[in-house]
């Protein structure tokens, strides 16, 4: 380990080369406590609905934020719902991300019951739409019926290889026309899931997602709201295996010795402010490709089927060796982001009523490991 005398010669310089070396805000598995679910999920737990939640708690999820709660019914069934102390209300203040990430959750749950052949029914918002934010009725209500002719779904075979991938991407290998169909044909009905590769088309969308990521970094309220839920080193990942992992080897060390702190992403004349703007920025500009999501309505029910479409959209880039980062920064709904929301919508949707409900940009990029988790059992209530 380097010595804090070392750290701090040398401290602007190692934080500049990690950031650089495509490490910033990038788990590899070094909290491996944190990352137990991953292995769980496969292993099982003999019972058809443990094993179902098991991949499903795997969904990706805004902030990795992990709202979901669950409590077991009678028989086969299970409520789900949201834990409203994971909200996102500065970012995400209509929480209509936190929902399209309970639609992720609910695809999960559908393909891992298929698996074992059940038929998982779901009901959504069983009392009702949560307007004009979520609140503690449930999301969704969940049975498994065994059902012998249920197909198991080409993508579940990707489950647990699917990764977020904020590293840059390769700009000397482009996408082929092929892929990008396959991206497309991933979606479900009521969710229309677009790409594009056009060199042209991939510049003006690398701007927009630079642009309205220095908005969400340099407005304190929406930057803060990211430094309390990230998690510097090992110990704090495995403490508290939610919110934004910073955890390889480098970055502990850094925050072992006082050299990478929550202050210090706070603080916008300090080297860790200044990098990790720059390098999402990069990540940004490397793009080598785009998918976005729309839908003609904005229901809490549309926005669980924009879920289920991104996850399987995901899964589909992930299956065909894609890299996948969602950038939700220019669909972020509070006010400062208003110019480059509008932008999005006019570059995105085809029509004045569409929602655009997700974006992220595609490429190629050196594999990662799985993000933290939080146990099964921790996310277990009762009713």
């Amino acid at each position: 380990m380097l010595s804090r005398r070392a750290l701090l010669k040398t401290g602007a310089a190692s934080v500049i080369m990690f950031g650089v070396a495509g490490t910033w805000w990038v788990t590899t598995r070094p909290a491996k406590t944190a990352r137990a679910p991953w292995r769980a999920a496969s292993e099982g737990f003999g019972d058809p609905r443990l094993d179902v939640l098991a991949y499903a708690i795997l969904a990706p999820n805004p902030h990795n934020m992990q709202p979901w709660r669950i409590g077991m019914g009678d028989g086969l069934e299970f409520t789900v719902y949201c834990d409203l102390d994971r909200l996102l209300p500065e970012t995400d203040p209509p929480n209509r991300q936190i929902t399209i990430g309970f639609g992720c959750f609910l695809e999960l749950c559908r393909q891992a019951a298929a698996e074992s052949g059940f038929r998982a029914e779901i009901s959504y918002f069983p009392e009702g739409e949560p307007q004009p934010v979520l609140d503690s009725r449930p999301i969704a209500k969940v049975e498994l019926v065994e059902d012998s002719a249920i197909s198991p779904d080409p993508l579940f075979s990707n489950v647990l290889e699917r990764r977020t991938n904020r590293l840059e991407f390769d700009k000397d290998r482009p996408i082929d026309s092929t892929v990008l169909a396959a991206l497309r044909d991933a979606t479900v009905d009521e969710v229309n899931v677009f790409t594009t590769s056009d060199e042209s088309e991939v510049d003006t969308l690398r701007k927009l997602a630079a642009d309205a990521w220095l908005i969400e970094w340099s407005t304190s309220r929406t930057r803060r709201e990211t430094i309390e839920v990230t998690r510097i080193g090992e110990a704090e990942v495995d403490a508290k295996p939610y919110g934004i992992s910073i955890d390889d080897r480098l970055n502990s060390t850094l925050g072992m010795v006082g050299l990478l702190s929550r202050e210090a992403l706070d603080d916008p004349e300090s080297v860790a402010y200044r990098e990790s703007y720059a390098f999402y920025e990069r990540a940004c500009q490397s793009a080598m490709g785009f998918v976005w999501a729309t839908t003609a309505t904005n229901t809490r029910r549309t926005q669980l089927e924009a879920g289920r479409a991104w996850v399987r959209t995901q899964l589909a880039a992930r299956s065909l060796g894609v890299s996948f980062h969602p950038l939700s920064q220019a669909l972020q709904e509070f006010p400062e982001m208003a110019e480059h929301y509008r932008r999005a919508k006019g570059l995105l949707a085809r029509d004045e009523g569409e929602t655009v409900q997700m974006l992220a940009r595609l490429g190629y990029a050196q594999s990662i490991g799985p993000a933290p988790r939080q146990e099964l059992a921790s996310q277990l209530i009762t009713i």
